[in-house]
């Protein structure tokens, strides 16, 4: 393991250090999974935007003309009243 350290305004400390200790959690325990969820993040856009380069308009709507028309909304698909 390595040791950096950081700068960052107080308000966001102390929330940090409230919430880390909510959740049972070291400081250090916190930022390290916060840095990885972020590394996901930026990791899985770049990727899909990667996939998106590749995708094709013709293949597309090739798909969609498999799918049946239907006006009539499942049940699970319905808009809460």
């Amino acid at each position: 393991m390595n040791t950096i350290t950081i700068k960052i305004p107080e308000y966001l400390q102390k929330q940090v250090e409230k919430l880390s200790s909510e959740e049972g959690v070291s400081i250090d325990q916190f930022f390290s999974t916060a840095a990885s969820e972020k590394l996901s993040v930026i990791r899985e856009t770049d990727y899909i935007a990667q996939r998106a380069t590749k995708a094709n308009d013709q293949d597309f709507e090739a798909v969609l003309e498999h799918i049946p028309e239907s006006t009539e909304l499942e049940k699970w698909d319905e808009m809460p009243t």
